[in-house]
Parts: structure tokens; C-alpha cells; sequence
């Protein structure tokens, strides 16, 4: 348990400390935000600071933090010390400087971001590479939450051939339809706080049964940081794949973004982003020692699936209402990311493509084009053997890549302003070193031996690293904002 509780020490108090030191990096003022100065009533709509924050916690909080730390926590009480480190440094990081950059350029999208500070040339490979992500996000939350409530709510089989499941996914479906083409604060701004009550009462749920119950939990210094893992995965760079919510998510950086729109003073951005991605943290270790505990128990092994080990710890520590409950405010988190991926792709690609959306017409049409392929993806992953399998290999890689394009954006951002940089390069250096070494060893990528995967995988970490130091002081300088 003392493992865990330094973490716990580590991510919150931790989190209090940088987080002021990114707001003074940073320096946020008194300036008109986009909310205020361009509202649209449709997407530019000036919010309440703790109306934000949920939105922004239940937007990044998907079943990244729950399921990746189930399957992470394989890898040792490890776990509990390198998601705190890596969420405060990297992942909160990452969503402040990308909410934040975008409330100084008005509200604009990744992107258009991509474009301002990395150039011309990187912005179609990037915006490319984003719009398959978030089809992907939409896709994986409309499947994960879909099966955990047919298989741990309803008790039914999962399988193509029972209706149900078409049933429930359709459900899912046709709420993101809504979410996506409705202004922002007239569905998600009002339904989201009662999705927020739910998370609350089933994470604080989870995380004090475990307390009362006293599950036991591994100490690092007596099992060691490696060759835990049962099917003998390297914890460098795979573990940072799996649990990729719960340290560093490309996936934010869109979320905030969205946000960036909503907020009607600069000086909320350290609770709405930062504070959020903390909170994602606190989440994903909850998961991560609740997996350990039913594990250590017997009541769950390392084949056991992360979805049955979900359904396992709910009904084991907070009884049949409760484990209910609980299993509802999981489900509840992948919606609620799903239906702003979406939402995100449909500004991503009328903001590239110049459609004006606060028309209706031209958010159904754009829509419609999303809608269909989700649909075609969706289908291709239930009914192929391995199908999802194969999505969430590629969702969780390109989520990781993502996020090295915005590490660089605000590397590069931070260079010509003036800031410590540093705090950005690092983190993507090392995400640039997961990704590249991930990719080339992979059954789905290269299938290269390890030891060629890290040296090739290091040098385009130091090419990267290079790369942006010479762009951010020969560039191109965007106007100061």
C-alpha cells in the first residue's frame, strides 16, 4: 500500500506545485477570451469555470483511465509511481499549453495550431493522422461502453449475432448524433453534470472500498521494476501505450481545444485543463490498485478481460446497487469522450475545409460523411474475428503520436514566447522514443527485433529533438499574442 499512497503523494501534491509553475510559464491575463469576444451561440459559448472543468474531465476521462490501468498494473506497482510522474509533467502539461495556446489564437482547433507553429508541410500529415484518431475514438467509444453494459449490466452475450448489442451501440449512436450537431451548452453544457455525478460517486465508490476492504497491494521494493509482466511485454515502451490516458493523451489536446471556446477568463485554464488531467490521474490509479487487489485475491488473473475485471470490482466492493452504480459512471466516461471526439472532428474538418458551421444544413452534411464511416468501422470490428483487437492497437499508437505533434506545436510555441521550453521538449522526446520504438518492434508495425527498435527508435528521438530547436528559432515567427 505504501507504494501506492507515495503516488497518490506525488500526483496531487505534485500537481498543486507544477501547476502554478505552467500558469507562470504561461502567464495568463485579463484579455477578452473567444468565448466572449466571438459568440456564435453554437460552439463559441461562454460558460461557467466549474461547468468547464467537468466537461473538459468527462471529455478527456474515457476508458482510457480504467481499462489501460487494468491491463497496465501487469506490469507491477511500477505503475503506481509512472502514471503520477508522467500526469503531472506530461499529461497535464500537455492539455494546459494546448487549451491555452488555443484561447490566445482564437478558439482554433489543433489543426490550425499544427499549421501556425509547425508549418505548412506538417499540417496535411497531421491532419490526416487526426481525423482517422478521432473516427477511431468515436468508434472505440461506441463499442467499450456498449459491451460493458450489455455484459455487466445486462448480463447478455456480447456477440454479433444477438440483437441487443445492435440495439444498445444504436443507442450510443444516435446520442453522439445529437451531441454532435446541437450547440454545445444546449446538450452537453446540461446533461453532462448529472454524467458528472455519476463518475464522482463511482470512482470515490471504488476508491474507498479498496481502503475499507484493505486490498492487499505490491510494494516496488520488493518485487522489483521489471519481468513482472505475465506474457513478458517490455514495460519501456508498451506500458506507456496501454495506460495512454492516464499519463499522456494525444486525444486531449483536441478536447481542450474544444473547451478553449467555452471559458470566459484565461485565469480558469489551470483548473479546466490542468486540474482535469490530475483528476484523470487520480482515476487511473484508483483502477490500477483496484485490478492489483482482485488480482492479489483470486477473484481475477492476468487472462481475465479488462472489461470482466471492471464488473468484478464493482460488484466486489460496492455490492450489487452500488457495483451498479459504479459500473454506470464507466460507462458513462467513454460516451462522454466519444460524443466530443466527434464534435471535435466535425470542427477539425469544417475549419480545413472552410465550411461555415453555424449553419444547420452544413453541420448535418459534414455530420452525415462521419456518422457513415463510424458506422462502416464499427461494423467491420464486431464482425471480424479480432477486429477490435486490431482498433485499439491503432487507436492507442495514434493517440500517442498525436500527442508528440503537440508536444512540438507547444515546444515550438513556447520557443518564440519566450517560455521554458524545456518543460515541453522532454516529455516529447521521451513520447517520440515510445512511439518510434512501440512501431518498429510491432506485430502491426515493423516487427523488428527490440535492440534495432531502440537504437533506430533513439535516433529519431535526437532528430526530433534537433529539429525543433532549429524550426523554433529559424522559423517562420507567428505574431505575438
Amino acid at each position: 500500500m505504501m507504494t501506492f499512497v507515495i503516488g497518490l503523494a506525488i500526483l496531487l501534491i505534485g500537481g498543486a506545485l507544477y501547476g502554478r509553475v505552467c500558469e507562470k510559464a504561461f502567464r495568463p491575463d485579463d484579455r477578452e477570451t473567444p468565448a466572449v469576444r466571438l459568440n456564435d451561440g453554437i460552439d463559441f459559448v461562454p460558460m461557467k469555470k466549474w461547468k468547464n472543468s467537468l466537461i473538459q474531465l468527462l471529455n478527456i476521462a474515457g476508458t482510457g483511465p480504467i481499462l489501460g490501468p487494468i491491463q497496465g498494473i501487469l506490469f507491477g506497482p511500477i505503475a503506481f509511481l509512472t502514471i503520477p510522474v508522467g500526469c503531472v509533467i506530461g499529461g497535464a502539461l500537455h492539455d494546459y499549453m494546448c487549451g491555452m495556446i488555443s484561447v490566445r489564437n482564437d478558439g482554433a482547433q489543433m489543426p490550425s495550431l499544427i499549421r501556425k507553429y509547425l508549418g505548412k508541410y506538417t499540417y496535411p500529415v497531421y491532419n490526416i493522422f487526426v481525423c482517422l484518431t478521432m473516427l477511431l475514438v468515436g468508434t472505440v467509444f461506441i463499442y467499450t461502453p456498449g459491451d460493458i453494459f450489455i455484459t455487466q449490466i445486462l448480463k447478455a452475450d456480447n456477440g454479433a449475432a444477438n440483437p441487443v448489442v445492435w440495439i444498445v451501440y444504436g443507442a450510443i449512436f444516435t446520442y453522439y448524433i445529437i451531441a454532435t450537431l446541437f450547440p454545445i451548452d444546449k446538450i452537453i453544457g446540461r446533461i453532462y453534470p448529472i454524467f458528472g455525478a455519476m463518475l464522482v460517486l463511482s470512482a470515490v465508490g471504488v476508491f474507498a472500498g479498496f481502503l475499507i476492504k484493505g486490498y492487499p497491494l505490491d510494494e516496488i521494493w520488493v518485487t522489483g521494476v521489471s519481468g513482472l509482466h505475465p506474457e513478458g511485454l517490455h514495460f519501456m515502451p508498451v506500458f506507456f501505450v496501454t495506460v495512454a490516458c492516464g499519463i499522456v493523451s494525444g486525444f486531449h489536446s483536441t478536447q481542450a481545444t474544444l473547451i478553449s471556446r467555452t471559458m470566459r477568463s484565461e485565469k480558469e485554464g489551470r483548473m479546466t485543463f490542468y486540474n482535469m488531467m490530475i483528476a484523470e490521474g487520480f482515476i487511473a490509479m484508483i483502477w490500477a490498485a483496484a485490478a492489483m487487489g482482485v488480482m492479489k485475491l483470486g477473484f481475477a488473473g492476468a487472462e481475465t478481460s479488462p472489461t470482466d475485471v471492471v464488473g468484478i470490482v464493482a460488484g466486489n466492493l460496492l455490492g450489487k446497487v452500488g457495483g451498479v452504480i459504479a459500473l454506470i459512471g464507466i460507462i458513462v466516461l467513454p460516451i462522454t469522450s466519444g460524443d466530443t471526439a466527434l464534435r471535435s472532428l466535425r470542427l477539425i474538418i469544417s475549419e480545413a475545409l472552410k465550411i461555415d458551421q453555424s449553419k444547420k444544413r452544413n453541420r448535418l452534411a459534414v455530420s452525415v460523411v462521419i456518422f457513415t464511416v463510424v458506422a462502416v468501422i464499427l461494423v467491420f470490428a464486431k464482425l471480424n474475428a479480432g477486429g477490435f483487437n486490431v482498433l485499439w492497437r491503432y487507436f492507442a499508437w495514434a493517440n500517442q503520436t498525436i500527442a508528440v505533434f503537440a508536444f512540438a506545436m507547444i515546444t515550438v510555441y513556447m520557443m518564440r514566447h519566450k517560455q521554458p521550453f524545456i518543460m515541453s521538449l522532454v516529455p516529447g522526446m521521451f513520447y517520440m522514443f515510445v512511439i518510434s520504438s512501440f512501431i518498429l518492434n510491432a506485430v502491426i508495425g515493423f516487427n523488428l527485433p527490440w535492440t534495432a527498435s531502440y537504437i533506430i527508435a533513439g535516433i529519431l528521438t535526437v532528430c526530433y529533438a534537433g529539429a525543433l530547436i532549429r524550426y523554433g528559432i529559424f522559423g517562420k515567427k507567428d505574431a505575438r499574442r
